[in-house]
């Protein structure tokens, strides 16, 4: 523990040494240094000009640092390609990880990035001596903490009482060739009582149950293999993280609503794991293009008893295949996934415990799950949102006992509003029905089978790395159809560092 308090303190001791020091472990472009013979020759008048919002650079630098989550201020009004330079560069963490937009960002602003890492070049080379044995020069570390505060209203619950949670997560990325990756993320949490309950959708996103203990939470290896193809293994991995591209662009408060919906196709489980995705090359990010993903995860990969192991009969698999077509700005995609109980009908792979009834996660066979996905996002912030819709349907197999589940369905929509009445805020709902079962061996109904989920938030951004997000949600027979229609409400405040 004392080691790891001390990897985390002396990057903070380097960033008081100087305004910029702070910047230099960020600065892993590799290749970048090709453009300096032409840094400082003058080709044309673009090179004074400012970035401003109606450009296609300042929106793609705006949607990067949101999806990178990285340590910079959301621009909010016309920057200096500079000024534009230095926030690609804190956001990019090395070359090999970019989309084709990104890739098009560092084209775009390479010569002032030459100019950046020449000046941080020097600075590094004065204060080498502080970062000697706190991380390697192709390490990367961001973190953050979020604290929950809120409480959960249920009929028949004894937990209704406000709490106050945190969770704490560490991203680590290594790079040892400049095309591949090591990730670990650590995590620590206490979070208890509803928060951390999946029975009925009021599952933080932000949440985590270690009782303070600090665990790796994820690992895995990824590497490219010639221009087209990514290849991810590791043994705490989970299926939807070996994708070409997310299904859907919505994050909201609660975890159900992940991914388009996060049951049926895409609910999974931390297991070891691999899988490849091939993904269409085009000359520009905002071109449509074809990808694929497949890969295969064992919830009981790493026990090698009672027929277990990655590839045993009692593996508890989930082959997770997505095609999808679009570009940065929509993206439509039908995904298929194949979850194995063991060998005797028994302990399957879970169902989706975070967006379904108790009749629509309840497997006793082998379920082929599938999940179409879309998604779009305008062209400028307003009135107008990015908008995500999910649907999904479920078949087991061989079902025997009568009332067992057979067939389930689910869907969502979400909304995300940018710049919500104030530059850098976000506004978001979304709403739909959990998994549930549509039919059942030897007939009848599930008892939540009119089931209905929503959420509403706003993210107010205190300052650069600093966010407060109030949230209410709710809903109506939410597992069972007795006791359980919920309200609730949570004031999240985020720090990213």
């Amino acid at each position: 523990m004392k080691l790891f308090q001390q990897l985390l303190v002396a990057p903070a001791a380097l960033g008081l040494l100087a305004p910029m020091a702070a910047n230099a472990a960020d600065l892993n472009i590799n290749d970048v240094s090709d453009y300096s013979a032409n840094s400082a020759e003058v080709t044309g008048i673009s090179q004074f000009s400012d970035v401003y919002p109606t450009d296609w650079a300042y929106q793609a630098l705006v949607e990067l640092a949101e999806k990178r989550g990285c340590n910079t201020a959301n621009p909010s009004g016309s920057m200096t390609r500079y000024e534009a330079a230095a926030l690609l560069n804190s956001c990019v963490s090395n070359i090999s990880q970019v989309t084709e937009q990104e890739r098009r960002l560092i084209n775009e602003f390479a010569p002032e990035l030459a100019v950046i890492k020449g000046r941080i070049d020097g600075l590094e080379a004065r204060v080498g001596e502080f970062e000697a044995g706190v991380f390697s020069a192709t390490t990367k570390l961001n973190a953050k903490t979020v604290f929950n505060v809120g409480a959960v209203d249920r009929d028949g619950s004894t937990e209704e009482a406000t709490v106050f949670n945190y969770v704490s997560q560490f991203n680590l990325k290594t790079s040892f060739t400049g095309e591949d990756m090591l990730y670990h993320r650590i995590k620590t949490g206490n979070g208890s009582g509803p928060f951390a309950s999946k029975t009925y959708g009021t599952y933080l996103s932000a949440n985590n149950g270690n009782g303070d203990v600090i665990k790796v939470d994820k690992l895995w290896y990824q590497f490219p293999v010639g221009d087209n193809v990514k290849v991810w293994v590791g043994p705490k991995i989970e299926n939807y993280y070996m994708l070409a591209s997310a299904p859907a662009n919505y994050k909201g408060v609660l975890k159900q609503f992940a991914l388009g919906g996060n049951g049926a196709t895409y609910g999974a489980s931390t297991s070891p794991g691999f899988g490849f995705a091939w993904i269409q090359s085009v000359e520009d990010a905002s071109q449509p293009r074809f990808a694929v993903s497949t890969n295969y995860a064992a919830k009981n990969g790493g026990s090698a008893t009672d027929d277990k192991g990655i590839f045993g009969d009692k593996s508890k698999s989930n082959w997770l295949t997505k095609v999808e077509y679009g570009s940065s700005k929509w993206q439509v995609s039908a995904a298929v996934a194949l979850k194995d109980c063991d060998d005797d009908g028994a302990n399957c792979f879970d169902g989706g415990s975070y967006y379904s009834t108790s009749a629509g996660k309840n497997r006793t066979g082998d379920s082929t799950n599938v999940g179409l996905r879309a998604y779009w996002n305008p062209d400028t912030t307003g009135a107008i949102p990015a908008v995500t819709v999910g649907y999904d349907i479920a078949t087991v197999d061989d079902v025997t006992t009568t009332g067992a589940t057979e067939e389930t369905a689910q869907w969502m929509i979400g909304a995300t509003w940018k710049n919500a009445f104030v530059d850098g805020n976000k506004a978001g709902i979304a709403f739909g029905q959990r998994q549930y079962a549509t039919e059942l061996k030897g007939g009848g109904d599930d008892p939540a089978d009119d089931n209905f989920m929503w959420e509403a938030w706003y993210t107010f951004k205190v300052s650069d790395n600093i966010t407060v997000t109030p949230a209410v949600f709710g809903g109506s027979d939410t597992s069972n159809g007795t006791d359980d229609d919920i309200s609730g409400a949570v004031v999240q405040t985020t720090f990213r560092f």
